[in-house]
């Protein structure tokens, strides 16, 4: 059973018999497949979590269609706490928009839990690009229209929509190469018939140590500590780039669960990430720590699911 004090916290009141949450044990969805960065985090939170409420928590990882078939299943579960969701913010902001043609809104399906990660990418090249920076990489590309090319996990992947971005914000022409996923992109990649791509800093930084990718710069408001001698885009050509390409990780619940559950459940994981060892974890994936309340992360869902839709229609991106 839980500790008193938690079990007076999860308290919900209305029911004819008070009863404490939770007595069962709790799912622990993703999109993510066996191994990836939300696979990673939802490990992680997931055996720390069952000792805190005294119940096994238990990591299901449902991949496909970028997420939704996990944000489905989550969304049409009983809102009563035992099924949970956990995605990176291309999951629930981006691939709705691309993958559920019946106008599935996970502003409306899905209840904000709260966010346990915030994390940027970074820009690579091949080596044989000449480009040592991002200035190089801008005039060479305005040099030569329509020559690069920049490889991306997929169609309206975070990766593809920052290199998206970027062409905007630099006025280049370069050619987007979309592929089934992140690894057959870096294959590619790394084989040279790629040029350059957006991607995880802890995927491509053993490449970029061992001098098989060049790193010119991240997407994030600061220098990453695993990559602490590559500059920001904001800091070396394009000011303000990195506020729409921060990427993150969120904890939701069905849509309708009580907010004692949900409060409960903040509590609980907000101290989980906060801890040292936790934190250690993260610095070591390259993520930042960012926690907060349940309307911080619902406020951060309703911005970049609007923001990241019209961003969508406005480059007429489809699947």
């Amino acid at each position: 059973m839980c500790c008193a004090a938690f079990a007076t916290l999860f308290i919900i009141p209305g029911l004819a018999l008070a009863q404490s949450y939770p007595t069962k044990p709790v799912r622990l969805l993703t999109g993510s497949a066996p191994g990836g960065g939300a696979d990673q985090t939802a490990r992680v939170i997931a055996e720390r979590l069952s000792r805190a409420l005294k119940q096994q928590v238990i990591v299901e990882n449902r991949p496909g269609a970028t997420g939704m078939i996990a944000n489905r299943l989550v969304g049409d579960s009983a809102p009563d706490g035992y099924t949970l969701l956990l995605e990176p913010s291309s999951f629930v902001a981006i691939s709705p928009h691309l993958n559920a043609k019946d106008g599935w809104d996970p502003t409306k399906r899905l209840a904000p839990v709260i966010q346990v990660s915030s994390y940027g990418l970074v820009l690579v090249v091949h080596p044989s690009v000449p480009a040592k920076t991002v200035k190089e990489l801008i005039a060479l590309a305005r040099s030569q229209p329509g020559v690069l090319n920049f490889a991306s996990s997929g169609v309206g992947s975070n990766f593809h929509l920052s290199a998206e971005l970027f062409k905007i914000g630099a006025k280049i022409n370069i050619v987007h190469i979309p592929y089934r996923g992140s690894s057959a992109a870096v294959i590619d990649l790394l084989a040279g018939r790629a040029d350059l791509m957006f991607g995880l800093i802890p995927v491509l930084n053993p490449y970029i140590q061992q001098g098989k990718l060049r790193a010119l710069a991240v997407t994030a408001t600061t220098r990453n500590p695993l990559l602490p001698d590559v500059p920001t885009v904001a800091a070396v050509g394009l000011p303000g780039f990195e506020a729409g390409l921060l990427s993150w990780e969120g904890i939701f619940a069905p849509a309708g669960t009580p907010a004692a559950i949900i409060n409960g459940l903040n509590s609980e994981i907000g101290k989980i990430v906060n801890s040292a060892q936790v934190k250690k974890i993260w610095t070591n994936k390259g993520v930042e720590t960012v926690t907060g309340t349940p309307a911080d992360l619902g406020n951060k869902l309703n911005a970049d699911y609007t923001r990241l839709g019209d961003l969508l229609r406005k480059l007429k991106i489809t699947k």
